[in-house]
Formats: C-alpha cells, structure tokens, sequence
C-alpha cells in the first residue's frame, strides 16, 4: 500500500490517497496508469505526483490509443538515477516506449508534441524512448531546473525540499508539500551550514546545492519513509 500525494493545480491543495499496487493512480481514467507502473524501480512507500500530470496522461493515453509502457517515472531524490533537478523528482516526469518500435515512439512523440505536456526532449536525445513532463513554475536558475520556492508555496518542489532537507537531518515538521515555518527554519540551518545566504528561501544555488548533497546518496535515518 503506498500513500500517494498528489499537488492539485487547481485548488492549490495537496491531497492524500492510499492505493495498492495493481490500482490506478488518482485521477487516472480506465487503468491506463497503476501505482506500479508510476513506482516503477523506486522502493519508496511515499510517491508524489500533480493532478495535471495524471490529466496530461490521460490524455496522451486516449490520443494515443493504445498501451503505452512506462520505463522511468517517479524517483525520490535519494534514489538517484536521474539529473541533480529532473523533473521525475518532481512527479511529474515520464520515459516511456522502451519497448516499443521506433514507429511507435514515434507517434507517441506526435501525439506527446500536440500541446499536452509542458515539454517533450527532442527524438533525436531520446532515440531508444520518449520524455514527456509536465513541469511548472519558472526555474530558479537560467539553466532551468526547478522553481524558486519560499514561505506559503505549496507543490511537488516544496515535497522535493521536504525530502532533502529531512534526509540531510535538517527536519522541516513532516513531508507534506507545504512550505511552511518548520521548513523555512530547516532552509535557514541547512544554508548556514553550507555558507549560503540564509533567506529561508529555496533559489538556484539553495536548489544546487541541496540535489548535489542528496541525490543517489540514498536513505537516511532522517529520511521520512
């Protein structure tokens, strides 16, 4: 049984459901997406994700119109396996076509392109599948990445942070995608700690450096599981 949170667009709510491996992901129509296939090979009893991107999914899955297999979606990012900022640790992240045809990567990349997501990589970076998110927020740093976040915002990033920072022994009050006093205190202790500006505010170089000391280090005994 796995608790899922899931960052509501349009209410700007986070939400709680608990689902069992073989049922589908909130929000999903038809069983086209289940908890296992949106695990994936992470081993965390915690997954998050948005309503938008289950919503995108639904989507591509009707205009696609038939099973489209995931190979990499969510990761936390003590787990690894992806770029310091991907958009996987956010939830929101999909690989998918791995065992598909080129012919069918190809037209999942069509379908994926028609203004579904809020970004689709080049087939020619992809040529064995297709990557498709559905990321939000302007990015912190000019590279891109993930968005500046502070006191009051609420989002699969602030969950990012949550899980960072309680990983690293800095404890922000729980792991609720709510940035509020506790995790504010946290942002401060940890960017005192790594000479930061101590503003409490998760920007570009906070961002940098709390992805560089997490990911792929693996658990902690801090880390909220």
């Amino acid at each position: 049984m796995a608790r899922i949170i899931v960052f509501n667009n349009d209410s700007d709510r986070m939400e709680n459901y608990y689902r069992g491996e073989s049922e589908a992901m909130p929000y999903i129509t038809d069983r086209t997406l289940t908890v296992r296939e949106f695990r994936g090979s992470s081993r965390s009893n915690i997954l998050w994700t948005t309503k938008r991107a289950m919503q995108s999914w639904n989507r591509q899955r009707s205009l696609y119109g038939g099973p489209i297999p995931v190979g990499y979606a969510f990761k936390r990012p003590y787990e690894g396996g992806h770029g310091n900022q991907s958009q996987h640790y956010a939830g929101v992240a999909f690989d998918v076509g791995q065992r598909l045809s080129q012919a069918q990567r190809n037209r999942i990349w069509q379908v994926a392109s028609t203004g579904i997501w809020s970004f689709v990589e080049p087939l020619s970076l992809t040529p064995t599948w297709v990557h498709f998110d559905k990321r939000f927020g302007s990015p912190a740093c000019s590279t891109g990445g993930f968005p500046l976040i502070r006191r009051g915002s609420i989002s699969t990033y602030v969950l990012i942070a949550q899980d960072d920072l309680n990983t690293l022994g800095y404890p922000t009050g729980g792991l609720d995608g709510i940035f509020g006093a506790a995790t504010q205190n946290a942002v401060r202790n940890y960017q005192q700690s790594r000479g930061l500006a101590v503003d409490g505010i998760v920007g570009c170089n906070t961002w940098r450096s709390l992805q560089e000391d997490v990911v792929g280090r693996g658990a902690t005994s801090t880390t909220i599981n």
